[in-house]
């Protein structure tokens, strides 16, 4: 059968002229159930055009939609120690990354860029949750803290996109020491005179969501993101109680305190370029949008 398979099938399908279709040439929106083509798809910045649902966005499209002309300075990974625990659940954690490196063309899940929107100066850090979930760990944390310093070195805002699923369970107390590191790093900004805004994304959960990822001055956060520490079953399942619904999503945090502000992803370049510019006391375009006010408010609470 795997001779039919893998030698014959191809060999007629040459012949007769027929190609494959890629599996994700179709993608099915998670509220509706809409099949939207991926061209159309990635046109919209990875938004649904109908139902406004959105979908994760990859790193390097990210960077180069929030930069002015997609324009920007790859900050370069750090090198780190890999498999430093030699981990092994159902397969190698070596041959996890391996396979993370070539789905994703990454060295791990952190891309950070040094570039201008709309004219202000800053460091944009991004998380690849196709790597591994996007979680912490040994490189993710060095490429943070990097971040941090290139930006307190260019004296300019730090904005974070967090998408993860949190600590990399991979890499066990080490992956946990990233925690503290990334808040010196935050601090270290802070004490520079320097924003650091924070994007949430989704899903932002575990220890990042424990450490810089609910540090920032200003928390922006997308439509719909699932935002915690501890997912919504394993909490009903320890409180023994029915949570409300839409928990842990960007609206219901939003409504009790824990972000200031919701803004859809193509909102977000002008929205932080914004919010930026008073933060940092710049000048501000004279053409104001029914958002400047409420980017007002936020900076001066």
């Amino acid at each position: 059968m795997n001779w039919i398979t893998n030698y014959v099938r191809p060999r007629i399908n040459s012949m007769l002229g027929r190609r494959e279709v890629p599996e994700n040439l179709w993608i099915k929106c998670p509220e509706t159930g809409e099949m939207v083509f991926h061209k159309d798809l990635e046109s919209n910045k990875w938004v649904i055009p109908a139902s406004g649902y959105h979908m994760k966005m990859p790193a390097k499209a990210r960077l180069a939609d929030l930069f002015d002309n997609g324009e920007y300075e790859s900050l370069p990974q750090p090198k780190v120690a890999q498999d430093p625990l030699k981990f092994r659940d159902s397969k190698k954690y070596s041959d996890r990354l391996r396979d993370s490196r070539v789905k994703t063309e990454q060295e791990d899940t952190i891309l950070a860029g040094l570039g201008k929107v709309r004219g202000l100066k800053l460091v944009a850090v991004v998380h690849e949750f196709n790597f591994i979930g996007g979680s912490l760990g040994i490189a993710a944390g060095e490429a943070i803290v990097k971040a941090f310093e290139r930006a307190t070195l260019e004296t300019c805002p730090l904005v974070m996109f967090p998408a993860s699923g949190g600590a990399r369970m991979q890499e066990g107390i080490l992956s946990l020491m990233q925690l503290p590191r990334t808040t010196v790093a935050v601090d270290l900004l802070k004490e520079s005179g320097q924003p650091y805004v924070v994007v949430l994304t989704n899903p932002t959960t575990g220890g990042v969501t424990a450490s810089y990822a609910m540090l920032g001055d200003i928390h922006l956060a997308e439509p719909g993101a699932e935002i915690g520490f501890a997912g919504k079953r394993v909490i009903e399942q320890t409180l023994r109680e029915k949570l409300p619904e839409g928990f842990q999503t960007s609206e219901y945090l939003l409504e009790h305190g824990m972000v200031d502000m919701v803004v859809k992803r193509h909102d977000i370049p002008e929205t932080l370029a914004r919010l930026l510019k008073i933060l940092t006391k710049k000048p501000v375009s004279a053409a104001n949008d029914m958002n400047g006010g409420a980017i007002a408010l936020a900076a001066s609470a």
